[in-house]
């Protein structure tokens, strides 16, 4: 019999319980534990009271050690749930009724136990079954505020498709795509192939080959030519059946965090990706592993880091987002902006570009995790 976990039934009039929730079943679920490692690292615990709750490669949410230390990148390699999960096996299981905060602790042939109320949910999953609408969507339902967009931006937020389709509606610039549903491959892949190279006929190459709805590079190929182009349709469809083409862009990467206050939404100072030499584009080694290098603020004039400022806020209307996201662009030779992506939950890693922007626009990493707190304990969930 494993022991009782710690974490009990707040007092009336106690500090509010932050439940940090992480991992997930996606391919980014390493990236998810390192940042949550580093949330649990910043948190007020003057102020909040914190239950981590992990969520296993297979789907298991376990109760999990308060140890951001075990939850970094160590000798290049990714951490994950079942590292710093509690013995036991034990399941969490968060409340189903808008009526009631309380989440249970339940084991095989013991009584549950109640770990208390959660008063917002802190979800820091990347990827699919977490950042795409599908955990906001038990959250709404549950009745639970939580950081971050909601179920429709952060769908939204996850297609690359239809992000795009939003933003061209509400006239953003998109660079050039073209769209491989699961249903024409499998019908025929040899006119999704003839596709493709009609469109790179009119583009040109290099081609970027993406899974539609994933995260953190993973699963994306920088095609320089036919040859290349099988091996990059598999590993997009080994993350996702549905797979997005998208033409290079020639130009500098631009990145600009926008984050709400009790006032409304702002944008940080952008900043600049720079790759390196050893690698071809911004992938997920480069993201992850070797910490490639980001200029903030980015070296614009007044005039270009007002634009992407008000581009950046423009594509979080546009996508209905709530608490934060991060707008990547392209600042092409002819000095006009192209947005590539929104992100609405970027990742907050020690070395990730959204908290470094925010840092330089003078807000620090504990302040930046108040005021998304802060927020979702504001809104109420429902529609919005």
């Amino acid at each position: 019999m494993s022991s009782e976990p710690t974490p009990q039934r707040p007092r009336r009039g106690a500090k509010p319980r932050v439940a940090v929730v992480f991992g997930g079943r996606s391919s980014e679920h390493g990236v998810s534990v390192v940042t949550a490692g580093a949330v649990l690292r910043a948190i007020d615990r003057t102020r909040y009271d914190v239950l981590p709750i992990g969520i296993t490669a297979d789907g298991h949410w376990a109760l999990t050690a308060d140890d951001p230390d075990r939850m970094a990148i160590a000798e290049r390699s990714l951490p994950s749930v079942e590292q710093v999960a509690e013995p036991g096996g034990g399941g969490v299981l968060l409340p189903v009724e808008p009526a009631r905060r309380e989440v249970v602790y339940a084991e095989a042939g013991e009584v549950p136990k109640e770990l208390g109320d959660v008063d917002v949910v802190f979800p820091l999953l990347h990827g699919p079954y977490g950042e795409d609408g599908t955990l906001q969507g038990l959250l709404e339902l549950s009745g639970v505020p939580y950081v971050g967009a909601g179920v429709l931006a952060s769908a939204i937020g996850m297609d690359k498709e239809y992000m795009k389709r939003v933003f061209a509606s509400f006239g953003l610039p998109v660079g050039p795509y073209t769209v491989i549903r699961p249903r024409a491959w499998e019908r025929d892949p040899d006119a999704v192939r003839k596709t493709i190279a009609e469109f790179a006929g009119d583009h040109g190459w290099p081609l970027f080959v993406k899974p539609a709805r994933a995260g953190s590079s993973i699963g994306i190929s920088r095609v320089t030519g036919p040859s290349g182009l099988e091996e990059a349709l598999a590993q997009a469809r080994h993350h996702d059946p549905k797979i997005i083409v998208e033409a290079a862009v020639a130009g500098r990467e631009i990145e600009c965090g926008v984050l709400e206050f009790p006032g409304g939404p702002r944008a940080s100072v952008p900043a600049e990706i720079l790759p390196g030499s050893a690698h071809d584009f911004y992938d997920f080694e480069a993201k992850y592993i070797d910490s490639a290098e980001g200029v903030v603020p980015a070296p614009l004039s007044e005039e270009q880091t007002a634009r992407v400022r008000e581009l950046a806020l423009a594509a979080f209307e546009a996508a209905s987002c709530e608490g934060l996201a991060r707008a990547d662009f392209f600042l092409r030779e002819d000095g006009e902006f192209v947005i590539n992506e929104i992100n609405t939950m970027p990742g907050f890693t020690p070395i990730s570009m959204f908290p470094r922007m925010w840092q330089a626009s003078g807000v620090s990493y504990p302040e930046l995790v108040d005021l998304l707190i802060q927020a979702a304990l504001r809104r109420s969930t429902g529609l919005r």
